[in-house]
């Protein structure tokens, strides 16, 4: 049986919270003294150590060095797509089971270290420990979920009926050979390692390039598993993504690709990919995430859920709530209590107890804030935030407020692109149906929320709302934070291709492709 790992849940649930900050404080405090090492490709079963590297450093306190990686060249991804190549031959023949157990066997390992891993990460890419172990959590529940669906589906192969008892039909599921895994910085466990393993577990080989900005998350998965798979089934390797990236969307030797990132990056990597055939390309392409809130909504739930939703891990998630469309009528009442709240979130080093908000990931993000940011004072009104964080304890960092807008014309683009930072728009609106109506008017369609005590209105949300994973009254964060199985996540519209979502049961069965087989007695 599958069951979520539900690290911080539990500990609140079982009242062991403060054990919970003690063994993530002790896991820093280690870490801390673990700094600042060189990093490897991994290639054909292989670490190699490059003379050219890149540092990566805390985007919490850029004095911090992390780590330093080896900087691959074309040369080294053509490399590595050709020992995935060789060795696909060799692991696609690997039983379910023994594929299964492996990914179990690494899930167990995550959840043995689940608290190093998870200093890892708020080091590296600045979520709060509450955050980072989320992170840490969902990377263990694909692992153990992706190997719980490869059983009970019984390797995806299953016997079918004939008429014609003398035919013995079976239809089977095989993978397609060799993937590219193009992982983002803002899940560099979860994304990274769920898509890995959707490639890898169902028999394919992989080709794992992260985020420059956080590879170290994503390196510990594989290192943690190369040597039990053939040489060169799952291969490592850092660099740009103009360059690594590339030389894998544009290899012939690669037959599928996994992506997540922005719209633009992902939709020109699609057309690149199949400019001269057809193969699978799996992509999550970012959200403008709505909430609708009704003048019959608990305000404090509504509040609550909404300043989650927008300003956890700074917005740079694609399912961040960017937009709140709200009833006239209670819409100054809603504003005021959603900006104290802003107001009083605590900015920081997201490692500390008490911080709910850290940096955003680099400096090019924090230039994209102060653009923004004047644009939203030119057309419309700035309700709090609005500034980079200054002082001592943020020079270091990139620290950006929290920021409310209000006022903007709705087809403004700051209404329509998705921005990936903690600023959310602010909308009025007279009747639900124009609400609906606000909500899906955009080109992407992956998260959106609702909060009314009317049970019509949350039916005809769910009706007619045009996103892939929809929520009502939910506090705890009104369009984010899905859970494995429970939640499978992904979008409609330009939010995705392929329709099946990540954490769920049809998940896998985008990474093989159908053989029908027919034995004749």
């Amino acid at each position: 049986m599958f069951k979520n790992e539900f690290t911080w849940g539990n500990a609140v649930s079982e009242n062991t919270v403060d054990e919970f900050h003690k063994k993530f404080e002790k896991a820093v405090e280690q870490l801390r003294n673990n700094l600042n090492e060189d990093y490897p490709l991994i290639i054909d079963g292989k670490e190699i150590f490059l003379d050219k590297k890149f540092e990566v450093t805390s985007p919490s306190d850029t004095r911090i060095t992390i780590a330093r990686f080896s900087e691959a060249a074309v040369s080294d991804a053509v490399s590595a797509i050709e020992a995935a190549k060789r060795s696909f031959s060799e692991w696609s023949k690997f039983s379910y089971k023994t594929r299964s157990k492996i990914f179990k066997e690494c899930a167990d390992l995550f959840s043995e270290k689940k608290y190093a891993l998870s200093a890892i990460l708020s080091l590296e890419n600045g979520k709060n420990r509450i955050e980072a172990m989320g992170d840490v959590d969902e990377a263990i529940d694909f692992m153990r979920f992706y190997a719980y669906q490869l059983e009970i589906n019984e390797g995806f192969s299953k016997q079918t009926e004939h008429p014609d008892l003398k035919e013995k039909t079976r239809t089977v599921l095989k993978p397609y050979g060799v993937w590219g895994i193009i992982a983002p910085f803002n899940f560099p466990s979860a994304i990274a390692i769920g898509m890995t393993t959707g490639a890898l577990i169902t028999g394919n080989t992989a080709i794992l390039k992260p985020s420059s900005d956080s590879p170290l998350s994503s390196f510990k998965f594989v290192q943690a598993i190369y040597q039990k798979l053939p040489a060169g089934a799952i291969n490592f390797v850092t660099g740009p993504g103009r360059i690594i990236g590339k030389a894998i969307i544009e290899s012939p030797l690669v037959d599928g690709i996994a992506f997540t990132g922005s719209y633009n990056v992902g939709m020109s990597g699609f057309k690149k990919f199949t400019e001269k055939t057809t193969k699978p390309y799996i992509s999550e392409m970012g959200g403008k995430n709505p909430v609708i809130v009704t003048k019959s909504a608990d305000l404090e739930k509504a509040t609550e859920g909404v300043m989650r939703a927008s300003f956890g891990y700074g917005g740079q998630k694609c399912s961040a709530c960017s937009r709140v469309y709200v009833h006239k009528e209670i819409a100054e009442k809603f504003t005021q209590k959603l900006a104290e709240k802003t107001r009083s979130l605590k900015i920081g080093l997201p490692w500390k107890k008490e911080v709910f908000l850290g940096p955003v990931i680099n400096e090019n993000a924090q230039k994209k804030f102060d653009s923004v940011i004047k644009q939203a004072k030119e057309d419309g009104q700035i309700i709090t935030g609005g500034s980079i964080q200054k002082g001592a304890e943020y020079e270091h960092g990139y620290y950006v407020q929290p920021t409310i807008l209000t006022k903007l014309p709705r087809n403004h683009k700051l209404m329509k692109e998705e921005l990936f930072l903690p600023i959310l728009c602010i909308d009025e609106y007279e009747n639900f149906d124009e609400a609906i109506k606000l909500a899906n008017d955009t080109n992407y369609g992956l998260t959106a929320g609702i909060f009314s005590e009317d049970k019509n209105q949350i039916e005809e949300f769910f009706d007619k709302i045009e996103a892939g994973v929809i929520y009502a009254n939910r506090a705890a964060s009104a369009t984010t934070a899905a859970l494995v199985r429970s939640q499978p996540f992904g979008g409609w519209k330009d939010s995705g291709i392929s329709g099946k979502s990540a954490g769920g049961e049809n998940y896998l069965q985008q990474f093989m492709r159908a053989q029908t087989q027919t034995r004749c007695e």
